[in-house]
């Protein structure tokens, strides 16, 4: 059967600053003059259904239609989240870094006030857009920024630290949990991985003593814990095949507690 060739012709548009829509717009009229390319592949019936509903599907999208809902959704009930906004606070001085902070707040203020801006499936108003920013504010301050983004900005909430149990809960409730991947990959090379509750509590009160006397990086600091721990394992892993480890809280501190005594060798290591 006749297939649509997968991918096109390597076509990038570079402009400069300002001239974003000029090259999206010549891309894609670039593209369409590029006719689509079929290719045959002998396929299974199996296969051969499965391209044929999927290219039958797409026949029944009106694009159009589509990039128009997906527009309008946008515009009404959208949300943008700005991170790491405390890395372009600061208006202390006019010379240096502090240039730059600012001159990027004030690119980001017409989008936040509401404007319209260019998309590569049209224009964009973000007048009833949410944005939500946030930031670690230990070393700057919302007041940094200059007024007019502040004032955009009227709800501001302060999250308080993880705890322990808080630990608990993201190395076992999440679907794509730690506790889950070292699991998963250790099945990989053959060896059957477990944790009980003991070693889990101990590895949440581990993580939650290193944020309290190093820099508190959150739950982060849960993946050099959990490295350092599984290490050896890790490393032996492809002679262990068929065989079953389980991890408690005796081999935690076995692992750990020595690094952990050490403030100055657990700064480098947890």
């Amino acid at each position: 059967m006749d297939v649509q060739a997968q991918g096109g012709p390597m076509l990038e548009i570079f402009s400069g600053q300002g001239m974003e829509e000029v090259g999206i717009n010549l891309k894609d009229m670039l593209s369409n003059f590029m006719p689509g390319r079929t290719r045959r592949r002998r396929v299974k019936v199996a296969e051969a259904r499965r391209l044929l509903v999927q290219e039958e599907a797409q026949k029944l999208v009106d694009m159009d239609e589509a990039v128009s809902q997906a527009i309008q959704r946008v515009e009404n009930s959208g949300i943008i989240f700005l991170d790491e906004l405390d890395k372009i606070a600061g208006r202390e001085s006019t010379h240096g870094p502090d240039v730059s902070r600012e001159g990027v707040q004030r690119d980001l203020l017409p989008i936040v006030e509401g404007s319209t801006v260019t998309s590569k499936y049209g224009m964009v108003r973000t007048d009833h857009i949410l944005f939500i920013a946030a930031g670690a504010f230990h070393v700057a301050k919302p007041s940094d920024l200059i007024p007019e983004l502040q004032g955009r900005f009227p709800i501001r909430v302060e999250l308080e630290p993880l705890t322990r149990g808080d630990f608990v809960r993201i190395l076992n409730e999440p679907q794509n949990a730690l506790i889950r991947q070292y699991v998963e990959l250790l099945k990989t090379e053959g060896v059957a991985l477990s944790f009980t509750p003991d070693a889990v509590e101990a590895i949440a009160e581990i993580a939650s003593t290193v944020n309290q006397r190093a820099e508190n990086i959150g739950a982060r600091r849960l993946y050099t814990v959990m490295e350092k721990l599984l290490e050896e394992v890790s490393f032996t892993a492809p002679d262990m095949a068929g065989k079953a480890m389980m991890i408690d809280a005796e081999y935690v501190q076995a692992r750990l507690a020595d690094v952990l005594k050490d403030q100055d060798l657990s700064r480098y290591i947890l």
